[in-house]
């Protein structure tokens, strides 16, 4: 049984999760808060979405279990925790993601 590290799940993330309104995926866009994997081969995400009223949030969550279920079959569950602390903003994202939206 091969349990993923907390980085292997963060870049599976940055690879296959994307914001489909931004179309940035959600590592960049600092949506991403903390991933543990825990010895019960769990994997816990604390995220949050752009603003509580996000209409790709349910998609953009779905995405994420979806896909490290997928890569990680031996995981038995992954569970997201939806967090707004602290409230998302532009400055959490990285400089190529600001640089790709002309934030700057």
């Amino acid at each position: 049984m091969s349990v993923p590290t907390p980085e292997e799940i963060r870049e599976l993330i940055r690879a296959k999760v994307r914001d489909p309104e931004l179309m940035m995926n959600i590592i960049d866009l600092g949506l991403v808060y903390d991933i543990q994997v825990t010895d019960k081969n769990t994997a816990e995400i604390t995220m949050t979405l752009t603003s509580p009223g996000c209409p790709a949030g349910p998609e953009i969550i779905t995405s994420v279990q979806r896909e490290t279920h997928a890569a990680f079959p031996d995981l038995e569950e992954v569970n997201i925790h939806l967090t707004w602390t602290p409230f998302w903003n532009p400055d959490m994202m990285s400089d190529e993601a600001k640089e790709e939206l002309g934030i700057f």
